[in-house]
């Protein structure tokens, strides 16, 4: 029974096919057959449709997070690249400065670097990258491109401390460059600020003043630029004037510094070679600041 129905259906098949293939009877009958089944292409489609979609909107959503991770990662390389290039040229224009105040100087100097803040509060010192091993030695100057930082209170044999003239327990024997009076200039502990003490009431010194060593206390040469008189106060009655000063040199910007050696005995032609010494060192830092900074770019 069911192997004549099969074989019915299957003549019924064959013959429909030939009539398709070979009339165009059935083709209407097709159309309307299609637009009968759309709905359910449509349907059995769906799940997979849907499948890929989701697929696509999690994959699309991944390419994008990882594309913004990695822009943000190029970000903050430039932005590193920005801060390095700015510092060189902070460092190029301090280095420059250098050279022109160093090459002022007649005195032997060698060039040293900061490299570490003393973090007592109470106390204005800082640690320089020159010690014995490079001639320092206890209570030589240290000079910025602007003029007088401190001098050396500690010597290591790699690293030195720099005692800064604004330290409270810091004084050093000035001069007025315009007329010549001497004083002594302290330490107030405030890195913008110093204080000429023991100046009589009638002494002849005015706002804008410039101070300079005196070279009265063996210990800082003559004539290096200390501060600048910023204020003078007389008071009616009492012995001596209240007068407060700027420092001259970046005492909290400041990161290369001169070492100056005082050697009056030396021939000319000795301190000569020294300065030229000291200059070349300088100049070599600067050409490698400058190399770092056109890598950099």
């Amino acid at each position: 029974m069911l192997s004549t129905k099969f074989l019915i259906l299957t003549c019924f098949s064959v013959a429909l096919m030939l009539v398709d293939a070979r009339l165009q009877v059935l083709k209407p009958v097709r159309s309307s057959l299609g637009m009968v089944l759309t709905p359910m292409y449509w349907l059995g489609d769906l799940p997979v449709r849907t499948w890929s979609e989701v697929a696509q909107m999690f994959s699309s959503r991944t390419d994008l997070l990882a594309e913004n991770e990695e822009l943000r990662a190029e970000t903050l390389l430039m932005q590193r690249r920005l801060q390095k290039l700015a510092t060189l040229t902070e460092q190029n224009v301090r280095l420059r400065e250098l050279l022109n105040s160093s090459a002022l100087i007649d005195d032997r100097v060698l060039v040293a670097e900061l490299i570490g803040i003393d973090p007592n509060p109470y106390t204005h010192r800082v640690l320089i990258n020159k010690g014995s091993s490079s001639g320092v030695t206890l209570g030589q100057p240290v000079l910025d491109a602007r003029g007088v930082m401190g001098q050396v209170v500690e010597v290591m044999p790699y690293t030195s401390r720099v005692l800064l003239i604004t330290d409270s327990n810091h004084s050093l024997p000035v001069q007025v460059n315009r007329n010549g009076l001497r004083a002594i200039i302290s330490g107030t502990g405030d890195l913008e600020s110093l204080e000429l003490r023991y100046v009589t009431d009638t002494a002849d010194i005015r706002e804008g003043d410039l101070l300079v060593t005196s070279g009265m206390g063996q210990r800082f040469p003559v004539g290096y630029p200390v501060a600048v008189v910023s204020e003078v106060q007389r008071n009616t009655g009492q012995p001596f004037t209240q007068i407060e000063a700027l420092p001259a040199a970046n005492l909290n910007r400041s990161r290369y510094l001169l070492l100056v050696f005082s050697d009056a005995k030396g021939s000319t032609q000795d301190l000569d070679e020294e300065v030229e010494s000291a200059l070349e060192d300088a100049k070599q830092l600067l050409k490698a600041t400058e190399t770092t900074a056109a890598e950099a770019q």
